[in-house]
């Protein structure tokens, strides 16, 4: 085995060990943790990690079994109940912070494309924040969990969209062509996944359901197929690796699969943000630093306040409008995502500088708003005992 490999991921493991310690002591998300290591690691730092090429595969995989989960978790009936509760609060506040963000990002003088993508990259709130630092009796079992559930599901689904868009956006001349074949593209795709999935997988898992690993195999096989055949269509790995959650999500062995396969994609999560803290050049700082405050403090002041307005608006009750704005006021995993899948796939569609601006942005958010709940609401972190709720 290559030495170097080795010695990466030793770095690597220890390191995100050492600092997740630290985060968690200081009630932060432990993506920051990840990310500050990359950078402390990384080209721009102590230079400890020389092949970032490893580190980069690996948490590619990571993404695609993420949203391998995230259509575990979208069934039709959770999605439909989803639409009913917060469809118009989630697609307004969406259009309404697109354009606070792109206002930024062309008062700094960035391109329209540019601007616009910063704009609707911060639409999204943290999965990870919103969802861990609630309590376990809330998250299940109170309308505040119900209501941040439910938003974060349409995010997921925008995300979604976003990523068709990005894939095939090239935006000049003849590449609308492009961006049309993908949209007809992923509908058939997604037809493809029902039948073999209705006539083939659902058969496989019925008839071996007592032989644990064997699911497990065949739903890996089944996420990694679709992903390298959605790959082969022209769309991203990404988007098969959700349509192949999405299609076995009302199987009976969808929780099975989910629960299991989160230590596996958390492995390779620790490597994609590790890789995208090692990937960020700190020369780019001094550009960067004044505009990410910027639109970091209007993240964590105005997010948890539209969201409040909005629910309110909707009929829900003051106090829970309120909790669900501040735990969904900050920007998303998905934020630096996409930042880092456009800037991989279409250069053309946003600039080095624009990409280490969304990623600045969404890690202050993460610090700033991590510490806000933490001190106002019951959380598992909290810094207060009668606060502090498992």
């Amino acid at each position: 085995m290559d030495h170097s490999f080795v010695f990466s991921t030793f770095v690597i493991f220890t390191g995100a060990a050492v600092l997740a310690t630290i985060a968690l002591y200081t009630r932060q998300s432990l993506l920051v943790a990840y990310i500050l290591l990359g950078v402390i690691f990384g080209p721009s730092g102590l230079k400890l990690v020389p092949n970032l090429g490893v580190a980069r595969d690996i948490g590619d995989i990571g993404i695609i079994f993420l949203l391998f989960l995230v259509g575990l978790d979208l069934t039709p009936q959770e999605f439909l109940h989803s639409l009913k509760k917060t469809a118009l609060v989630t697609l307004v506040f969406s259009a309404l912070f697109t354009l606070i963000g792109f206002a930024v990002g062309y008062l700094f003088s960035f391109t329209l494309l540019e601007s616009l993508l910063i704009g609707a990259s911060l639409i999204f709130s943290s999965t990870i924040i919103g969802l861990k630092l609630l309590p376990t009796l809330a998250l299940h079992n109170k309308p505040i969990g119900e209501t941040i559930i439910s938003v974060l599901l349409l995010q997921d689904l925008l995300a979604i969209v976003m990523l068709l868009l990005v894939h095939g956006a090239h935006l000049t001349g003849s590449k609308w062509a492009d961006l049309g074949l993908t949209l007809v593209t992923f509908p058939l795709l997604l037809g493809f996944a029902f039948v073999v999935q209705h006539y083939f997988i659902s058969k496989l898992f019925m008839r071996f359901d007592r032989v644990k690993e064997y699911l497990f195999l065949v739903a890996l096989g089944w996420c990694l197929g679709l992903a390298e055949l959605s790959r082969a269509l022209g769309l991203s790995a990404e988007i098969g690796a959700f349509l192949a959650g999405v299609s076995i999500a009302e199987g009976p062995i969808a929780v099975f699969i989910a629960e299991n396969l989160k230590p596996l994609r958390d492995f390779c999560l620790i490597m994609f943000f590790f890789a995208i803290g090692a990937s960020f050049d700190l020369s780019y700082l001094p550009e960067v630093i004044v505009p990410a405050l910027l639109l970091a403090g209007l993240v964590l002041l105005i997010k948890p306040w539209l969201f409040q307005v909005l629910l309110r608006w909707s009929g829900e009750k003051r106090n829970i409008a309120r909790e669900a704005g501040v735990r969904l006021g900050q920007a998303s995993e998905f934020s630096l995502l996409i930042a880092y899948l456009a800037a991989e796939a279409t250069p053309a569609l946003i600039g080095g500088k624009a990409n280490y601006l969304i990623q600045a942005a969404t890690i202050l958010t993460f610090i700033g708003s991590s510490y806000w709940v933490v001190l106002r609401y019951p959380t598992p972190l909290a810094l207060n005992d009668k606060l502090r709720v498992d």
